[in-house]
C-alpha cells in the first residue's frame, strides 16, 4: 500500500513537470514608458538664439491640455536639432531619450510638415544597424512660410522605411507645433 501511494505521488509530480514547458512560460512584457514632455532644441548655425519647441502634458490623458511652447525659424538658416523625452511624473524626472537610444533598433523619429512650411529635415543619428533613429537631426529653413511641424516617435517600426506612411509600429508620442519661417 505504501508503494502504491508513493508511485501515485511520483506519477502526479512527474506529470506536472512534463505538462509545463518553456512555451507555457509567460512572456516578458516591455511596458511602454510614460512620456510627459517632448522638447526639441534647435541651435542655429548663424549664432542667433536657439529655439525651443516643447509639449508638456503632466496629467497624460487627464482633463488638462498640454502646454505647448513654439518658436519661429529664420529663413535660410540651418539648425542642429535634438530631442529630449522626459517622464516628469517621476521625481527626479526620468530621461526617456536614453532608453530610446539604447533600444535604437526598436524606435524611430519622423518629422512631417503641413501647410506649405518650407523646411527640410535630415536624421543625424542612426541605430546599431545603420537605420535612421532621429533623436538628432538637421533642419534647414527655406523661404518665408508657415504651417505645422510634427515629431512622431514610433516603437518597433519597419526599418528601413521610406517614411511614416510605411513604417508601421506604434506611436509612442506625436507632437505638432505651429511654426513660421520668417
Amino acid at each position: 500500500m505504501k508503494n502504491m501511494k508513493f508511485l501515485t505521488t511520483l506519477l502526479l509530480v512527474s506529470s506536472l513537470f512534463i505538462g509545463c514547458s518553456k512555451d507555457d512560460a509567460p512572456q516578458a512584457v516591455n511596458e511602454e514608458e510614460v512620456i510627459t514632455t517632448l522638447t526639441v532644441t534647435l541651435v542655429p548655425n548663424d549664432g542667433t538664439s536657439e529655439i525651443t519647441l516643447q509639449t508638456r502634458d503632466l496629467d497624460g490623458d487627464g482633463p488638462n491640455e498640454p502646454v505647448i511652447t513654439t518658436g519661429n525659424l529664420a529663413s535660410g538658416v540651418t539648425y542642429s536639432g535634438s530631442i529630449v523625452l522626459l517622464n516628469e511624473t517621476e521625481n527626479p524626472a526620468e530621461n526617456i531619450t536614453e532608453e530610446v537610444e539604447m533600444e535604437s533598433n526598436e524606435h524611430q523619429f519622423f518629422y512631417t510638415t503641413t501647410g506649405g512650411l518650407d523646411i527640410i529635415t535630415n536624421n543625424e543619428n542612426v541605430d546599431t544597424n545603420g537605420n535612421k533613429l532621429g533623436t538628432e537631426f538637421t533642419l534647414v529653413a527655406g523661404a518665408v512660410s508657415s504651417g505645422t511641424l510634427t515629431f512622431t516617435l514610433r516603437h518597433e517600426p519597419t526599418k528601413p522605411n521610406t517614411g511614416l506612411s510605411d513604417a508601421g509600429g506604434e506611436t509612442d508620442i506625436s507632437a505638432t507645433f505651429d511654426v513660421s519661417v520668417q
